[in-house]
């Protein structure tokens, strides 16, 4: 998988949650996290309690760390149930904006072979609409829980990867079983 930086509105202290989070479910220790990063321990500590920026070489291993992998006989069938899906919907990294799976309806939205994009950040996609819908997740909680569902509106861009129609969305985190986490992002209304 290509793993493309996704989201610029990604605070250190929400990094630090989500590398908390992932830790927690993987019951990986922060030392060990620290030598796979090439890191101290107490640099790992600084990270999660959101006390410490990590550079863009620190912050790219550690997005590649946490990035959303389909691993899990579970997290496949939630792929492929995507992936049949007669709605216009699509499975991406909830950190990275990387592209999991896609129902042949976005797919025909987005007016490009799937093949070129599996794994591939959408962010430089995004219209401002979705960057402001973006921005406001971390006041609404959106990294600190699971199964929480957000709502908005955006209006059309024909973007450098994909087109974005005018219309209604729905995003709906959910952790995968390896502790990272997924985004369905759901059409609601087109125009």
């Amino acid at each position: 998988m290509t793993v493309v930086s996704g989201n610029g509105d990604l605070t250190p202290s929400t990094l630090g949650r989500c590398l908390k989070q992932w830790r927690a479910v993987q019951r990986c220790k922060q030392s060990h996290v620290a030598e796979k990063l090439g890191v101290s321990q107490g640099t790992v500590s600084r990270w999660e309690n959101g006390v410490q920026t990590p550079n863009s070489d620190e912050r790219s291993k550690l997005l590649s760390l946490l990035s959303a992998r389909l691993s899990s006989a579970a997290d496949r069938q939630l792929a492929r149930l995507v992936r049949t899906s007669a709605l216009p919907v699509h499975l991406i990294c909830d950190l990275t904006h990387g592209l999991l799976a896609c129902s042949p309806g976005r797919a025909r939205q987005f007016r490009v072979d799937l093949s070129d994009l599996i794994g591939v950040s959408l962010w430089p996609a995004a219209t401002p609409d979705i960057e402001r819908a973006e921005a406001q997740l971390s006041g609404l909680g959106w990294y600190d829980g699971v199964g929480l569902v957000h709502e908005g509106h955006t209006r059309a861009r024909a973007g450098p990867l994909v087109t974005i129609r005018e219309g209604r969305f729905r995003w709906t985190r959910f952790r995968l079983s390896d502790g990272t986490f997924a985004r369905l992002v759901e059409t609601l209304s087109c125009r």
